[in-house]
């Protein structure tokens, strides 16, 4: 068998496949090579792109201007009706040559901004290396490499911006300017230029503020503190943030240290000295006014450096604010008139917001406030809110979480704080037992507030006011009377109030609507979000109770903020000082800390604080605990007028429903529970209660009395009429629907009903046979009826005969009457059978006895005199035997009032 010949394909397969096999393999040098000349070649195509993209964005770069470049561009500041209230930049500003700035403080500058500013060209490329990498290891911000050039360019030209066209730019105007001007006058350029703090502009500026002083007379430590504003103007503040001031100087004293600018010692000297030791004082700084508003320029300001733009303001922005100047200028009328104040020094400070929209409106940063103050009692005051805490932590959450009436009872008794022996008293050191939550709150009383918080815990409590933009990190018992841990600002308790007011929902307190950065196109929206902070029912349920801390309630805390005319709602408020402080500072017993008032309309909510500047200086009258609730009064009132303010409006998720008070669970009210107990209160639609309270049963129905019957002429009908003292409601005081039945008892026979009716009085046809009759009357009232009021009567039949022998009678002449026989009087026996008519029923008694006046027990009519009945108001007797029941004037005769007893007339005439 021969072998099989390969044919033409599989030949050249096989070829192929041994021509691969011996093909060389390229090398890693090969490998190398490829990639160094791929990644050449992207680095080339990237210099190329970003030269060009660099080369574009230059341009168009504005041209250096001397002008620009060492005056500051002034900001402008708008109104809510758009018209300019402030212009800042380069007012009041000292200008300082180079020649005459110390060399300790050229040192701390450089030491902390620009180490190498006297070798870069206007980029420091080593600088921004590692910066660079900083950014990559702790974050994009997390270290900046701006030359000192770079800040003046951005200062003078440019948007403060992180953009690389913006920053394209500063670099190259940066290389133009170290080419145009000697590094010297750069630096002098930066150093008049700079925000140092508010509107204080340039370190020759700053060292006449901050400390009344020329350059020349600064000390390491001062020029260190100026040189390290300039990062974070208002935040490094010394007059506002102490601390924060001294840990920035601290910092840049470490850095003069390391670049070898001062000695190990003194740099450890000027760590000593107090950061608040050398400032001037307020007179000294009121020569930098720069706006007829300061306080509310310092909360813009803050509000900038706060979201980031503290120092655009040194690049020619316009800033559009919340202000109302009519608001801010009664604010600072009455804050600036010595005689709203009870004494000399007692300070205020008072936040104006739009209840709607969480706008500020004017700030009151206290009396006779000048420019950069240092300390605004609006907005910088942390302290801690007393009673005004209360509708915030206590009964807010529990109306939210637990769905709670305004009339939940709550007991006001002594009580400890959990775990402590430590007693919770309120302010007048008594306590008013069961009462409603309403008044618990529109009396300001601690124990319940404190009850309240426990029951609704501290985890929701905290998660509501978190809500309302009140952050604390922890909670504690006392927080709920406002002594713990959560302090607030007037400006901070105002947009937390105003919440309640604008149906639950919450806006963050903000002066800025907008900025227009220079260029007139881009703009910066400062406009918070609204946030739902709590349902509607418990926004207008808290508001239904805080209304009563203004109104003429007895008890009420704030009546004198009321403002007749408008739907004010409100909360006092005032914190205590410690067993321990009154000991150590020798405190009068009256002594308190801080007084606070919090109050809204459906436009406006104001907060208050006043106090003294020192926290021992203390408040220890009442005309200074009262001085936020005049002050609110006043501010409120004016800026109301003329501008229409609406009530506010009850949710269709909240009813009410009069309820008995102390009842627990909550009941309603009956028909006999007293007024004292009856009180209307607000419910969670759904919650109200549906059981009547049976606490008071229905009193006795009065008895119907001077019952009379009678015949018509003709025999035909009997006329019957009588008396009641009707029952009233006990909530509106008018009579209870009463109805009568009317019947009739023969003696020795049965009884007939006669009708029923509304009046008091009844006719109807005489269908009663001969004989004598009892007439009786029972009131009834929702089912309950009355004892019987009753008169004897008798029907006689008539004869033909008797007609005509009465006729014969009119033809007779008169005659005269023979004496009358008179019978004489005689005593009642001691069963009381003295009634004309012998009705012995044991019913009637006289005016001052209750079923048996000494033992008399007849019907006491008395040929229907009426002189006895059911006159249950004695106590001598009973069917009697004493003691009487104490009746309920239920007689036949309505009752009188008692006299004091006199004595036997001796004849002289004489009484005792």
């Amino acid at each position: 068998m021969t072998e099989r010949r390969p044919t033409r394909g599989e030949h050249q397969k096989a070829l192929a496949q041994k021509n691969k096999k011996s093909a060389p393999k390229p090398s890693k040098k090969k490998w190398f090579k490829r990639i160094t000349l791929t990644l050449v070649a992207i680095v080339t195509a990237c210099f190329i792109g970003g030269a060009g993209l660099f080369a574009f964005y230059a341009s168009s770069a504005p041209e250096l201007d001397e002008s620009l470049l060492k005056d500051p561009v002034s900001s402008e500041f708008y109104d809510k009706n758009g018209e300019i209230f402030a212009t800042i930049g380069a007012e009041n500003r000292k200008y300082v040559k180079y020649e005459d700035i110390p060399k300790d403080m050229i040192n701390a500058i450089l030491a902390t901004e620009d180490v190498r500013f006297f070798e870069h060209g206007g980029m420091d490329f080593y600088r921004l290396g590692g910066a660079i990498l900083a950014n990559f290891r702790d974050g994009f911000g997390a270290q900046g490499a701006s030359t000192l050039t770079q800040q003046v360019v951005k200062n003078s030209f440019l948007q403060n911006e992180k953009k690389l066209k913006r920053k394209a730019q500063e670099a190259w105007l940066s290389f133009k300017l170290e080419r145009k001007y000697t590094k010297e006058e750069i630096f002098e350029m930066y150093f008049n230029k700079m925000l140092m703090s508010g509107r204080v502009y340039g370190f020759g500026t700053a060292a006449q503020y901050f400390y009344g002083k020329e350059l020349k007379d600064l000390t390491l430590d001062e020029e260190a503190l100026l040189a390290g504003l300039v990062q974070r103007p208002n935040a490094y503040n010394p007059l506002k943030n102490p601390e924060l001031a001294k840990k920035r100087r601290n910092t840049v004293l470490g850095l003069m240290y390391q670049h070898g600018k001062i000695t190990k010692a003194q740099m450890e000297e000027a760590k000593k000295v107090d950061v608040q030791a050398g400032l001037a004082d307020d007179a000294t700084r009121q020569k930098f006014s720069g706006s007829k508003y300061d306080a509310f320029l310092d909360v813009v300001i803050n509000e900038l450096e706060k979201n980031g733009d503290g120092s655009a303001m040194a690049e020619g922005i316009k800033v559009y604010t919340t202000l109302d100047p009519n608001a801010q200028r009664t604010v600072e009328n009455i804050m600036n008139d010595d005689s709203n104040f009870p004494t000399e020094d007692i300070q205020s400070g008072v936040a104006v917001i739009d209840t709607k929209t969480g706008q500020i409106q004017a700030i009151g940063g206290g009396r006779n406030y000048g420019a950069e103050r240092g300390f605004n009692y609006a907005y910088d005051l942390k302290h801690q809110p007393g009673s005004t805490m209360k509708p915030l932590i206590d009964y807010g959450p529990a109306i939210e979480n637990l769905k709670w009436s305004t009339g939940q009872t709550l007991v006001d008794e002594p009580m400890n704080y959990t775990g402590s022996k430590q007693t919770i008293t309120n302010w007048d050191n008594k306590y008013m037992g069961a009462i409603t939550a309403r008044k618990a709150l529109y009396a300001s009383r601690n124990v319940p507030a404190v009850k309240v918080l426990k029951e609704v815990g501290i985890d929701k409590a905290k998660e509501f006011v978190g809500r309302l933009g009140i952050n604390s990190e922890n909670v504690y018992e006392s927080d709920a009377i406002g002594g713990g841990d959560i302090t607030m600002s007037p400006t901070q308790m105002a947009a937390s109030y105003a919440a309640f007011g604008n149906n639950g929902v919450y806006n963050d307190p903000y002066s800025i609507t907008k900025i227009v950065y220079r260029d007139g196109k881009t703009t910066k929206d400062y406009t918070p979000e609204p946030n739902v902070a709590m349902s509607d029912y418990t926004a207008y349920m808290v508001t239904d109770m805080l209304r009563d801390v203004v109104g003429n309630k007895p008890d009420a805390s704030g009546t004198a903020a009321n403002v007749s005319g408008l739907d004010i709602a409100g909360k006092t408020g005032t914190t205590n000082y410690s067993s321990a402080d009154f000991g150590k500072h020798n405190l009068p017993d009256t002594s308190v800390p801080d007084s606070w008032f919090a109050g809204y309309t459906s436009n406006y909510s104001i907060a208050i604080w006043s106090g003294y500047e020192k926290h021992f200086d203390p408040i220890t009258t009442w005309d200074e605990r009262r001085l936020p609730q005049h002050l609110f009064k006043q501010i409120m009132s004016e800026i109301s007028q003329n501008v229409e303010t609406s009530s506010f409006k009850k949710p269709n998720s909240v009813v009410e429903a009069t309820i008995e008070v102390g009842s627990k669970p909550l009941k309603l009210a009956s028909n006999f529970t007293p007024n004292e107990k009856r009180q209307t209160e607000l419910f969670v639609r759904g919650t109200e209660p549906k059981e009547v309270s049976n606490e008071y049963a229905m009193p006795e129905l009065s008895t119907p009395y001077n019952v009379s019957a009678s015949l018509d002429l003709e025999g035909q009908s009997i006329n019957i009429s009588w008396e009641h003292d009707a029952m009233l409601n006990p909530e509106t005081d008018e009579p209870l629907p009463t109805t009568f039945e009317v019947s009739a008892t023969r003696e020795g026979g049965e009884t007939i009903s006669l009708g029923t009716t509304d009046s008091k009085d009844i006719k109807v046809s005489n269908k009663l046979e001969d004989g004598n009759y009892t007439i009786s009357v029972v009131a009834v009232v929702d089912g309950t009826r009355s004892k019987p009021g009753t008169t004897s009567f008798q029907i006689s039949g008539t004869t033909d005969e008797d007609d005509k022998d009465k006729d014969k009678d009119k033809d007779k002449e008169p005659v005269s009457p023979d004496n009358p026989d008179v019978e004489e009087p005689t005593a009642p026996d001691e069963n009381g059978n003295n009634g004309d008519n012998g009705n012995h029923n044991g019913n009637g008694n006289d005016n001052s006895g209750n079923n048996g006046n000494s033992g008399n027990t007849g019907n006491g009519n008395d040929g229907n005199g009426n002189t006895g009945g059911n006159g249950n108001n004695g106590n001598t007797g009973n069917n009697g035997t004493p003691p009487g029941n104490n009746g309920n004037n239920n007689g036949s005769k309505p009752p009188t009032t008692p006299t004091e007893p006199t004595a036997p007339d001796d004849g002289t005439g004489s009484t005792e």
